[in-house]
């Protein structure tokens, strides 16, 4: 078999490990700031994700025991639990890393991929990537600081097309001790344009055969799934925006038979709703709960009369939010687009 290929029999429901850890199956969700909390990972677990990280947390609000970070680094039942640690200095990092492990965490992710202004500028995420030698004194520092909880790290191809050294920077991390390297197949100049180059991912995992590898970018359906796994000879894929409002794209992917009808949807959002009410109050779980309603209703009733969705969008009752949803959910979206 050639490198950086895997069988085309590849199984998406197949479980892989991460150091002493089986992820049960090979569709990971991707931490993403401001959405992936625990509502959200709760509905993302129970829609068949294998694996569903923390949004990122910063190691100095961590270390100072800011309430919103170990708000965010809460557990969901059984699953695993990974959170994913952003900051720029060794040290702060190191010591931000023994905290989680201390809490429980068994997957640490360091965030060398965030393509964010607000995350570049303070020089940490993808800017990491262009300081090779501090970004691998922070996988030293997380990894001996970690205990028994496995390093993982999440970066792009590189800053630009004129630094596409993340092939270099992923072996050195692996004889660092990391467990797992997750690749976004674009440049942080290039953000979220263009396609994710799967060859130049390729390449990445290449130069790390012996650790776990996952692919990310682009990836909405099965047939995507299984040609990134045989691309790349990544062990597993990982989805970011394309869970925005599509609660069963983990089941479609592992291709389980579920076929998901109204009712079912509407409970379904409807608890994710009722979810976020209870994380963080009436007010401010409302305010929260727009972007995913949003969400909900573009990618799966696209067709809602403009009105009927700015009321479900609006209403300040939660009575009144779901009243609006199940009607936005008593039709199919057929009998919407006739």
């Amino acid at each position: 078999m050639a490198a950086g290929t895997r069988p085309s029999d590849i199984r998406l429901d197949s479980p892989f490990s991460v150091g002493g850890l089986t992820i049960p199956n090979r569709i990971l969700l991707a931490p993403m700031s401001g959405v992936t909390d625990l509502p959200f990972r709760r509905r993302a677990i129970s829609a068949g994700i294998g694996l569903a990280p923390a949004e990122m947390v910063a190691s100095g609000e961590l270390q100072r025991d800011r309430a919103e970070s170990l708000r965010r680094i809460k557990g969901q039942g059984s699953a695993l639990r990974a959170v994913q640690l952003v900051g720029r200095d060794a040290e702060t990092m190191g010591i931000a890393a023994r905290r989680l492990a201390d809490e429980g965490i068994q997957i640490i992710d360091i965030n060398m991929g965030c393509p964010a202004k607000k995350v570049t500028g303070g020089a940490c995420g993808a800017a990491l990537m262009t300081e090779p030698d501090r970004a691998l004194r922070i996988v030293e520092h997380v990894r001996f600081s970690a205990g028994t909880a496995q390093v993982s790290v999440k970066m792009r191809l590189g800053w630009n097309h004129d630094q596409l050294n993340a092939a270099a920077l992923a072996r050195r991390f692996a004889d660092a001790g990391v467990s797992m390297i997750t690749v976004h197949g674009r440049t942080r100049e290039q953000r979220y344009a263009g396609r994710a180059d799967i060859d130049a991912i390729a390449g990445v995992r290449q130069a790390v055969p012996e650790i776990a590898f996952v692919a990310n970018g682009d990836v909405t359906s099965r047939c995507e799934a299984l040609r990134m796994l045989h691309r790349t000879g990544a062990d597993a894929v990982m989805i970011g925006r394309a869970h925005y409002g599509q609660p069963y794209l983990a089941a479609h992917l592992l291709e389980n038979g579920l076929a998901p009808g109204p009712s079912i949807l509407f409970d379904y959002i409807a608890e994710h709703y009722e979810d976020m009410l209870i994380e963080y109050g009436s007010q401010r779980g409302r305010r929260h709960a727009r972007k995913h309603l949003g969400w909900y209703l573009d990618r799966l009733r696209p067709h809602t009369d403009a009105a009927l969705r700015q009321s479900i969008l609006t209403a300040q009752e939660p009575e009144e939010t779901l009243a609006r949803l199940a009607e936005a959910f008593a039709s199919t979206p057929m009998e919407e687009a006739a």
